[in-house]
């Protein structure tokens, strides 16, 4: 079934979030704000592995890194064109609105926002995704599950119920790739999915940087990018090839 690993990854969030706000629920802010500091570290190291892949990585090639920063640059101009962290947030906030109490302040639009990028950035998407459209096999998405679950307790403990939400990301994102690979198979090679793991990691740096409060970087801007790095992979692969054959 195509949608297996992605229903197994919707409950082990939905799971995990109820875990976190039971244990959340005792904690004091102090505690919260710890636990937040600690996911924003883990955040920025994950992330940072996943950016360096670029030169570290057996396929990667000269220009690659080259062809990332392009990628990360035009993505970000397309998403502020498209205004897609307005859009985000506003549907954030109208989850929030409808779901916090009233007078009370809530950080359901932050947790929705933040989840839903942590959950779906990352190769495990991607890879997971097509696998389990292609063949069936959930063995990728049931390690991401797992992770996931464990991720959604510390954060539904520091942020509140918005993680949830982010379940509803997990099931459209995740899902819409599974669905896709086993209609129309796959179209992704190893390097394609290098850049686009390189790229999401950068994205993950600047979610890390928005838990840590360094910096609000508008980090949904650049999910244009993940798309743009694939092709400009490509590009740069065949301009290399023109060039050795010249």
């Amino acid at each position: 079934m195509a949608l297996s690993g992605t229903l197994l990854n919707v409950a082990t969030v939905l799971a995990g979030t109820i875990i976190g706000l039971l244990v959340g629920s005792r904690m004091s802010t102090r505690m919260q704000s710890t636990l937040t500091d600690g996911l924003g570290l883990f955040t920025l190291v994950i992330g940072a592995s996943m950016a360096l892949s670029i030169f570290t990585s057996p396929l990667a090639q000269p220009g690659d890194d080259l062809a990332v920063l392009g990628a990360l640059l035009g993505g970000a101009a397309l998403g502020e064109l498209l205004r897609i962290t307005e859009r985000l947030d506003a549907l954030g906030d109208w989850f929030q609105r409808r779901l916090a109490r009233d007078g009370s302040p809530s950080r359901v639009s932050e947790a929705f926002v933040t989840a839903s990028l942590i959950f779906c950035v990352g190769p495990l998407t991607i890879l997971g995704s097509l696998e389990n459209g292609l063949t069936g096999e959930i063995r990728l998405l049931a390690i991401k599950s797992l992770l996931d679950g464990v991720a959604s307790i510390a954060f539904a403990a520091a942020l509140g119920p918005g993680v949830a939400l982010a379940a509803i990301t997990v099931l459209v994102v995740q899902g819409g790739i599974a669905l896709a690979a086993a209609l129309f198979g796959s179209g992704l090679d190893e390097r394609a999915i290098l850049g686009i793991s390189a790229t999401g990691g950068l994205i993950l740096i600047g979610v890390a940087l928005r838990l840590l409060d360094v910096k609000r970087v508008r980090v949904a801007s650049f999910l244009p990018a993940l798309v743009l790095a694939p092709l400009l992979l490509i590009a740069a692969e065949a301009i290399r090839r023109a060039l050795s054959a010249a």
